[in-house]
């Protein structure tokens, strides 16, 4: 039997094998935990390849786009869009490119490379070009698109179209003012004498430089005159006929042309409706406004001869539009004025600056 138990203790299949221990374990057996052991520590030593510095040609790109980019915004800022666009700045431009580009191929020189390739994406004759379009377009300012010719006609002293040499040979700016105070002198003086007027400064003198036709300013102005106005209204037809027909005596006087009347569309010639537009009726009787023109041509003294009338006003609108101008003005409401427009005048203090400045400009008219 013991036997028996002793060989069950025994696998089959197992024969050569040794004995499997008693349960328990063998008597004195020490027992370890078995541990396994870490692996050996791979060591491995890279050698890092020292870095390169840049290279010569990196440090120039970068310069050459960093100067550029600053030479555009300069030429920006003083506004001189012409030289934006000029062949030197497009060739200056090509040559930093072709710097970038060499750069960005050298294996030392590709950061910085790549750093000038932004900064001439950013700033180049295009873009920059582009910035100062707007910039001129904005302020109205194309002095750096014009060239030197369109430079030197806005410089012209004259107006264009106009002989210079008539400019020279009619009335002063200084004779028109006279003959101006003069003739209104004589006007208020009679109408006074026969109607008992009383009359009132109206603005002052304004004197606008003329625009010479070349897209500058010519040494030539137009002058307005201070105007005088009567403090009484004239409303009566008859009255204001009688009126014309005193100013029309002293102009002549004067050496001016018979008066005209631009608001009778009889003498005018012009259409009833726009006279209606202009005057509130085509009908001189029923109109909120006469006005009266002459001029002394060749010279260029204009005058004119303006009635208003509120009586005449048909829906509150011509009386809205003189409150307006009486608040801009002081003038009175309705009533006479007169004054005296003069367009491309020249001073004597201007005249020999003037002739000296037409010997550069032959030809010019």
């Amino acid at each position: 039997m013991d036997h028996e138990k002793q060989r069950a203790r025994y696998l089959a299949g197992t024969e050569g094998a040794p004995p499997v221990p008693p349960p328990g374990g063998y008597r004195g057996a020490r027992r370890e935990a078995f541990v396994p052991s870490p692996p050996a520590a791979v060591s491995v030593s890279v050698e890092e390849e020292p870095k390169k510095p840049a290279n010569a040609l990196g440090w120039t790109a970068l310069t050459v786009a960093v100067l550029f980019a600053l030479t555009l915004l300069g030429t920006l800022l003083a506004g001189s869009t012409d030289i934006l666009y000029s062949v030197t700045m497009v060739t200056a431009q090509l040559v930093v490119v072709a710097t970038v580009i060499a750069a960005l191929l050298s294996p030392r020189g590709r950061l910085l490379g790549a750093i000038a390739l932004v900064v001439t994406i950013l700033f180049n004759v295009a873009t920059v070009g582009g910035m100062s379009a707007l910039q001129t377009s904005a302020s109205g300012n194309y002095e750096g698109m014009k060239s030197a010719e369109q430079k030197h006609a806005e410089a012209y002293p004259g107006i264009k179209g106009t002989d210079p040499q008539q400019t020279l040979a009619q009335q002063s700016l200084e004779d028109v003012r006279a003959q101006s105070e003069s003739l209104f002198a004589d006007i208020r003086a009679r109408l006074t004498d026969e109607f008992g007027y009383t009359w009132v400064a109206v603005g002052d003198e304004d004197l606008r430089p003329e625009r010479n036709g070349y897209g500058g300013e010519s040494m030539l102005v137009e002058y307005t005159s201070q105007g005088w106005a009567t403090e009484q209204p004239i409303q009566d037809d008859d009255r204001k006929h009688a009126v014309m027909a005193v100013i029309n005596e002293v102009v002549i006087e004067h050496g001016l042309w018979e008066l005209y009347s631009f608001n009778d569309p009889a003498i005018s010639g012009i259409d009833p409706g726009m006279i209606t537009k202009l005057y509130g009726s085509d009908d001189p009787r029923s109109q909120h406004t006469w006005e009266y023109y002459t001029e002394n041509y060749p010279d260029p003294l204009r005058f004119y001869a303006d009635i208003h009338d509120l009586s005449n006003d048909q829906d509150g609108g011509f009386l809205a539009a003189r409150e307006a101008q009486q608040a801009r003005t002081g003038e009175p409401l309705e009533g006479l004025q007169l004054f005296v427009l003069a367009s491309g005048v020249l001073s004597d203090a201007d005249r020999e600056e003037f002739e000296t400045r037409l010997q550069d400009y032959p030809g010019y008219e």
